[in-house]
């Protein structure tokens, strides 16, 4: 999902023009004015390149597509003028490093990434942050005009009333689900053994035996960080566990290792590549102790003979949940487990644990499943569980007594598209607009462009 939304937001929002001029080789012109805005033919020339390093396709009409959502971000920006709207900077730094961060992992170093952009690090980096900076303030300014779109319960109806057979919304199949979950314990002599290994690898660095980085790609359990030799990139305090970001905001000398932190995810050991101001940028190498196959085999035993109790009637699932499950999030629910999507009980199959989600599918309503072993997303641990298929509602046609919510959402969203679609009509009648002759033979999304 981050992935679609990093390239979705590079393809969409341009990089200021100020950055762009300091980096374009070609002889320029003003292709459109918008108000006391220009749009340069560089503009569209590096935004081209950009939605193509960021793996998006070109269309063959670019040339016109392009300045018009380049004219389409101008309104917003300018709107965002009027109404004094403006973002906080350490977000935008926060998202910024996200990106730059991604960027990295996914070509390999930031040499790779400097190459690749032809131009260096900052200056990528600098631009990066002010695509992030406009894309906020526009996010904001939406925002603000559509606050008050809010559907009334006979609005939906009317919508959902005048939808053609064919337009009404497909809902695929939803299951709510209870578990009972356990937690293995971790015996204190893997823990023990994990610490010793980190110890080697502390001492080796230390002593000038090895690169931290080698051992990283070698041996740490952070797969994404180990294919760059444990380097996480810039990042702030917020944006990691607290017991690690503690850890890596207290290290002063790159050639030291840090002491063995742990965290949600394992344990640690951290060098330090650099620090600038409230961001840093570490190494770490991560190992995860085990739990043994007989802690796991217990708690499966365990799970199995309450399943058993459950089938046969002597306790409920729900007892089963308040005597056994370790989980406290579901432990208080009777189980329950919950969509962080949604916020409600259903899950689609694909919004469920792939382990979960295996288990699921061909189990009966009321159904109890054998024990299996998961990876607990709230902890990151290994977990055994059960659990019980409370209801299953099959793939249908949306109707409003069982997805009022659903078309609620689908209208709301219409009815705020329509209202932003008609606010750049306006904003096209009351600003001063002015196109190049060579640009104008465009199947313009919003004809206002050219005056009459």
């Amino acid at each position: 999902m981050y992935k679609k939304y990093l390239i979705a937001c590079a393809s969409i929002f341009l990089i200021s023009a100020n950055n762009i001029l300091a980096q374009k080789n070609i002889i320029d012109e003003v292709i459109w004015t918008i108000g006391d805005d220009a749009i340069l033919r560089s503009d569209v020339e590096e935004y081209k390149k950009d939605a193509q390093r960021s793996g998006q396709t070109i269309g063959a009409d670019a040339d016109c597509t392009i300045p018009e959502q380049i004219a389409i971000h101008k309104l917003y920006l300018h709107q965002a003028q009027v109404d004094s709207i403006t973002v906080d900077n350490k977000t935008v730094t926060q998202e910024t490093d996200n990106r730059m961060n991604y960027y990295i992992s996914q070509i390999g170093s930031r040499e790779r990434l400097e190459a690749y952009w032809e131009k260096p690090y900052n200056a990528i980096r600098e631009d990066i942050q002010q695509m992030v900076h406009d894309q906020m303030i526009t996010q904001q300014v939406q925002r603000k005009l559509v606050e008050n779109i809010k559907p009334t319960p006979a609005e939906v109806r009317r919508y959902f009333n005048g939808l053609s057979k064919d337009s009404v919304p497909t809902v695929p199949t939803e299951v709510e689900l209870q578990i009972v979950s356990i937690q293995p314990p971790i015996p204190v002599e893997e823990i023990n053994r994990t610490k010793e290994r980190l110890r080697e690898f502390s001492e080796r660095v230390n002593s000038g035996e090895t690169e931290f980085s080698m051992l990283a790609r070698l041996y740490s359990e952070d797969i994404e960080t180990a294919k760059r030799g444990g380097e996480t990139g810039f990042f702030g305090r917020g944006m990691m566990t607290p017991e690690f970001a503690n850890t890596a905001f207290n290290l002063t000398d790159p050639n030291k290792v840090s002491r063995i932190v742990e965290t949600e995810y394992g344990f640690h050991i951290l060098q330090l590549i650099e620090r600038r101001g409230d961001r840093v940028n570490v190494r770490h190498i991560l190992l995860k102790p085990r739990v043994t196959t007989e802690d796991r085999q217990k708690a499966i035993h365990l799970l199995d003979s309450v399943a058993n109790q459950i089938r046969e009637g002597k306790i409920t699932f729900e007892q089963a949940v308040m005597r056994f499950s370790t989980d406290k999030n579901t432990a208080l629910n009777a189980g329950l487990m919950m969509n962080g999507n949604t916020g409600s009980s259903k899950f689609e199959y694909q919004q469920l644990p792939s382990e979960v989600a295996k288990v699921v599918y061909s189990m009966k309503i009321g159904e109890i499943s054998d024990p299996f072993t998961m990876i607990d997303n709230s902890t990151n641990k290994e977990t055994v569980a059960v659990v019980k298929l409370k209801s299953r509602t099959e793939t249908h046609k949306a109707n409003l007594t069982d997805d009022y919510q659903l078309l609620k959402n689908i209208y709301e969203s219409k009815q705020q598209n329509d209202f932003l679609k008609d606010w750049i009509a306006k904003k096209q009648k009351e600003t001063y607009i002015s196109i190049d002759p060579a640009w104008v033979n465009c199947n313009f999304q919003y004809p206002g462009w050219i005056k009459k």
